[in-house]
């Protein structure tokens, strides 16, 4: 007799395979980061809707994000790529914690999906958490990111607040953290939407508590975004090459320092903040809920 945790695995795969060819003909991956992808997301599906929802939505939103204002990012950024192709590295970078966290909640909890509920498990619920946490910082670095370098406005060094050329590392505008605001609440309100199709809370009081993700999504995007800022304006170089006439990530002879040291790269900065901002929402998630 095939089970209801089977059947999420046989679809999981389907699924999966289906938004890999996608992505690939999009040029949304490469090869390597199809193979990346297609794990993370089968690992999410198989343990539940809700938890695939996640990846999936800051996936779809990012892509599109990325291919707005291309040519004015590609004047820019100097590892600019059409469709912003992303490789095994960046989709482990955004996805690896938070798969880590799906199957552990999962193995506690059954396979069954839960509502965030420190009563019943501080564990569960710290996990949960981290899983939402760790979302919301992919999605509101990447929205800032994007939207933001399409701003007017100059950017400023978030250590120092003087003014940096578009592209430097750590470098904030008021509509890149607005973007970051929002992108976190769309994580949080993919996850309470969900959760009506997939969870039944033990009370009302505790149903009515998860309205609360949406907030708390909100403020993880933005902390996220803030210490992929600070992060890149410290560890991470920023110089300004006068041949290529654009701000790149690595010291040279012709390249001008801006900020930061050459210790590490943009994807090791992702791997950080997510690792930081999935913990701290782990945390606030157990006293919150």
């Amino acid at each position: 007799m095939v089970t209801s945790h089977q059947v999420r695995l046989i679809l999981a795969f389907f699924i999966s395979s289906f938004l890999a060819v996608r992505s690939y003909k999009r040029k949304s991956l490469d090869l390597s980061g199809i193979v990346a992808g297609f794990l993370v997301m089968t690992i999410h599906f198989a343990s539940g809707f809700r938890y695939a929802a996640l990846p999936l939505v800051v996936f779809l939103t990012s892509s599109k994000l990325t291919r707005v204002g291309e040519d004015k990012k590609r004047r820019i950024d100097v590892d600019f790529k059409e469709g912003g192709q992303r490789n095994w590295i960046q989709v482990l970078c955004n996805g690896g914690i938070a798969s880590v966290l799906v199957v552990i909640a999962s193995t506690l909890t059954e396979w069954q999906d839960k509502c965030l509920d420190s009563k019943q498990s501080e564990i569960v619920t710290a996990l949960i958490g981290g899983i939402i946490g760790h979302y919301a910082c992919c999605n509101g670095d990447t929205w800032s990111s994007e939207l933001g370098v399409l701003s007017d406005a100059q950017p400023r060094l978030i250590t120092t607040l003087k003014p940096v050329k578009k592209g430097t590392n750590g470098g904030v505008t008021k509509a890149g953290l607005v973007a970051a605001v929002a992108a976190g609440a769309t994580v949080g309100v993919t996850f309470l939407v969900f959760g009506l199709f997939t969870v039944r809370c033990a009370t009302s009081d505790v149903a009515l508590k998860q309205l609360l993700v949406i907030p708390v999504s909100a403020l993880a995007g933005l902390c996220g975004s803030l210490i992929d800022s600070v992060l890149g304006a410290t560890i991470q170089f920023s110089g300004f090459c006068s041949v290529r006439n654009k701000v790149v990530g690595k010291p040279g002879p012709t390249v001008k320092k801006i900020s930061g040291v050459d210790i590490l790269d943009n994807n090791g900065v992702n791997f950080v903040s997510v690792l930081l901002t999935s913990f701290l929402t782990s945390i606030a998630s157990v006293y919150i809920f």
